[in-house]
């Protein structure tokens, strides 16, 4: 016999297919989506009524948001960064230059150069 074929005969040999990405997706980490704090909401209103009325300026911000996963409950938070370029109250969403639609109602935090203009104001 070939020592190409002796070979073979040692290899790893999985006995059930796809076993290995089940137990990864088992082990894969989400995590709640949270709730904010009437003060933090408000904060977070407030900041959201800045940006629309400077929608035309292109501000660029930076996002703190909740992404829902595909396959399991819950999600994770990620930071998405750009010029907004519109938000539309009706349809709940805000865009960025990039095309990215952010849903209002995932947003946990915003920052950016022209909010700062709302903290001093306070």
């Amino acid at each position: 016999m070939p020592s190409g074929n002796r070979a073979a005969q040692f290899a790893p040999f999985a006995a059930l297919d796809g076993y290995q990405e089940i137990i990864e997706e088992t082990a894969r980490a989400t995590e709640p989506r949270r709730e904010l704090a009437e003060d933090a909401q408000s904060i977070l209103d407030a900041r959201l009524a800045l940006l629309k009325a400077c929608q035309d300026e292109l501000p660029q911000v930076e996002i703190e948001h909740f992404v829902s996963d595909a396959v399991k409950s819950g999600g994770h938070y990620v930071r998405t960064a750009g010029r907004l370029t519109k938000i539309v109250p009706d349809g709940r969403r805000l865009f960025l230059e990039d095309g990215t639609a952010i849903p209002i109602a995932d947003i946990v935090a915003l920052e950016g150069r022209i909010l700062d203009k709302l903290d001093t104001m306070k």
